[in-house]
Order: C-alpha cells, then structure tokens, then sequence
C-alpha cells in the first residue's frame, strides 16, 4: 500500500524536475562558449593569477599573506588565522586544483549523518525508501544538481548542491543552495576553502574505473564554478554541530562562470525556486530529495534520489521542528536538494540534506526554510544585482 500510494506523485515530481531541467537544456557536447570540464574562474579579468585585490586586501587584514595563501597557505587551519565571521568569506580561485583525481577521492563531511536522537514533537521513525539512480545523461533528467567540492582540515571534501532561481537576475542566476555544513565548520572553525561547484558531476553515471578514462565533458559537463560569495545562518556559525543548530544548516552560494559571461543558469538552462513558505511537513506532503551519497554502501559518483511523505523531527528542545523523510542515502548528499510540487505545479526547492541516524542510514532530515532561509538567498541576490 505505501507504494502504490507514492508511486504516482514520485513520478509527477521526477517528471516535473526533469521538465525543468531539459526546458533550455544543454546538447551532449558542449557549446564553444561554454566552460570546459576541468577549468576555473581566472583570478582577474585579463587572466592573471593575482588575487583580486578586494581579496587580497581581505586576507591582509586577518594577517594572511595572499601570494603565500595562493602557494598553500590556505592548508594552515590555524584557528587564529581561520576567517569565520559572516562577512570574512573569501575563496580565491587556485587554477588547476580541482582535477579529475582530486575530485573523486573527495570524501563526504563526518557531520552529516550523525546526530543524537530527535527529542518530544519527532513523528515516529520512517521507514527507508531505497535510494533510486537518477536516470543518464544527468543534465537532461536533473540539471540543477550538482556536486560541490571545498578543503577542510580534515582534507577535500564533497556535497551537493541545487541551482536555484535569483529574483534579481531572472534567467540569469549564479546561486546555489546547499547545507551550512558544507561551507563553514561552524562553532568549531570557520569557513571552508576553495568551494567550488560542478553541476551534473558524472554526466553518463560511470563507474569509478570507467570515469578515470572519461572525456573532460563527461565528468564535468558545464565545468567547474567557484563560489565568489556565500551566506549561511548565523545559528550555524555560532552553534553549527551542535543540536540546537541542525534546523538552521542551510547555505547559499553565488558562483562566477568558469568562461565568458553566461551565467550558470543560462549556460545550465535551469534553476528552481525556492519556496520560503515552511510549510509543516503535512503541508509539505511527499517530498523528493536528490544528491550523490558518498559515505558506504555509495561510492559519491552516482546521482540518487528519494521520495517520501515528510514528517516532523526535531532535534533539541525549543528548536524549530526539521522534515524527516525516509532514504538510504549517506554523506555526501548533505546540501542536496528536497523539492516539493507547489499548488500551480511548479517545482520549488523546500529544503535541504542536514543530517541523519547515528550509525546507520534509513532516514534523512532538513530544515524548514522560513524567514531566516530567506534572508539568506536575499543577502547573495542584494550583494550581486546589476
């Protein structure tokens, strides 16, 4: 009975995404005005490999050498050199450092399915729904996710995240949401370094030995864009790891197009809304959720994706309540997408991969996104209208 009864509104959502997704999309070669698989933003405008001086200056200013920063400075995690106030993000572009080798030995955050067990106002645990594939080629099926990568003083490591409409640049949007988890260290550190992301990351769904023989558009189709700007919840930087801070672990990034001026959604062709509405998860009904699970049994090169109706979680007490759904995915889909279908039959994304049971996998759980969510997607959009 449970699914039979799912089985009809998973498929109106995976339709509506992939609808959204094929709506301007990509051919299977890249244009010539599009990113290469493999490249990144240039530093400056002409090409060199300065750092921007807005940057640079940023660094000089919390004691950081920029040219030493350029040459692995950024590898010293020192905690009194570690940028993590809210207006102290810098990401300069290290050309060359996202390889095909680095990227897939990135390896999911330990954060992001663990936590202590839900307190009063939980809905009974839900049963697992088996993660599916997502169909290949990913760009005409899900092409607003993606994979991001950054550096943690537990070294490289990986996320997902979700392309997502700007109402200041309609059509022409460089955000990206994902989990706070995934671009700050919360009360432990501070920012994580050189975020970069890849929408569609292993474009044909190949196996590890088969993507190490991949063409460049294979595993990267649209290339790599680094994140200029990011805001997350200052919950979750003050509190971020903790109980009381999992229902603010959400984060948006703006990125910089690796070539040229498109924009990622035009280069991409697609975006989705976010809905702000925090509806309670019976409003929210049957929920989708979409990443590539990096932890075991999943090896973080397969997109997956899961569909459940979503239930209360909470994980503290006097703490906002989460979504919890029912899914076999792991780490490495913390950020990843939940998309619900609104009332007019738009897809829109509702919330995000946070967490999930200690020691296992069976279940996962986002936050709500209300007015704080909200301001944050505002603040990226602000900084960067023209």
């Amino acid at each position: 009975m449970r699914s039979a009864r799912l089985i009809p509104t998973f498929a109106a959502l995976a339709s509506a995404l992939a609808l959204t997704a094929t709506a301007c999309g990509p051919t299977e070669t890249p244009a010539a005005d599009k990113p290469a698989a493999g490249t990144s933003a240039p530093a400056t405008e002409g090409g060199d490999s300065a750092l921007p001086q807005d940057l640079a200056d940023k660094l000089k200013k919390h004691g950081v050498d920029p040219d030493k920063w350029k040459n692995g400075e950024w590898k010293n995690w020192n905690k009194d050199t570690w940028l993590r106030e809210a207006e102290d993000f810098v990401n300069p572009v290290i050309e060359g450092l996202w390889d095909s080798q680095r990227m897939q030995s990135a390896k999911s955050p330990d954060q992001t399915v663990t936590t202590a067990a839900g307190s009063g106002g939980s809905d009974p645990t839900p049963r697992p729904v088996q993660a599916q594939r997502e169909k290949t080629p990913y760009h005409r099926n899900a092409a607003p996710v993606g994979k991001i990568f950054f550096d943690s003083p537990q070294g490289h490591m990986v996320c997902s995240g979700t392309i997502v409409k700007d109402p200041r640049r309609p059509g022409k949007s460089n955000m990206v949401w994902t989990a706070g988890h995934c671009v700050h260290a919360g009360q432990r550190g501070g920012w994580y370094r050189n975020i970069t992301f890849v929408p569609a990351y292993n474009d044909l769904g190949k196996s590890p030995s088969a993507l190490r023989n991949a063409k460049p558009h294979e595993e990267a189709p649209y290339g790599q864009y680094w994140a200029d700007w990011a805001v997350t919840s200052g919950e979750w930087i003050q509190r971020g790891g903790t109980n009381a801070a999992w229902p603010y672990d959400y984060a948006v990034l703006h990125v910089k197009p690796a070539q040229g001026r498109k924009s990622l959604e035009e280069t991409v062709g697609a975006a989705l809304p976010v809905d702000f509405s925090a509806p309670t998860a019976a409003q929210a009904g049957t929920v989708g959720a979409w990443g590539y699970p990096a932890a075991p049994p999943y090896n973080g090169l397969i997109m997956h994706k899961c569909l459940d109706r979503a239930k209360r979680y909470t994980t503290s007490p006097a703490t906002p309540t989460m979504y919890r759904i029912g899914c076999t995915m792991t780490g490495g889909s913390s950020g990843g997408g939940w998309f619900r279908a609104l009332p007019n039959g738009t897809t829109a994304l509702v919330s995000n991969t946070s967490i999930g049971p200690a020691g296992g996998n069976g279940w996962l759980a986002g936050p709500q996104l209300g007015r704080g969510a909200k301001n944050a997607h505002d603040m990226v959009s602000k900084k960067f209208a023209r």
